[in-house]
């Protein structure tokens, strides 16, 4: 009789841990409190982060070609200039600038004059 009492009592006690143990994993997978909410919100961070990185993505591509032409246009620019630099090599050279008030401005290559 005592057999069967602790046998009752076991099994009482197992129901009871099941019963607990069910409740423990109903709240651990719920969507909005437990893991399963976890992993949902992380899921759609997810794919919010891919749709971010798609856009950088193309917008990067579209700075690049942007930066390309712009470095092309420079290039061309450049190119100019050094013919324009190479151009000024072959103009006469200027004749002394006439200075603005001549009174006081000493001209040492008159004749006459001693430098």
């Amino acid at each position: 009789m005592i057999a069967d009492i602790l046998l009752a009592a076991g099994a009482l006690g197992a129901g009871i841990y099941c019963f607990v143990l069910s409740q423990r994993l109903r709240r651990f997978t719920d969507l909005e409190k437990g893991v399963g909410g976890a992993v949902a919100v992380f899921s759609a961070q997810v794919d919010d982060l891919s749709r971010a990185i798609s856009k950088a993505q193309a917008q990067a591509r579209e700075q690049g070609k942007a930066l390309a032409v712009q470095t092309d246009r420079a290039e061309a620019a450049g190119k100019r200039l050094e013919l324009l630099v190479a151009s000024l090599h072959d103009l006469p050279a200027e004749a002394e600038p006439t200075p603005r008030n001549s009174f006081f401005v000493r001209h040492p290559n008159r004749q006459g004059a001693e430098a």
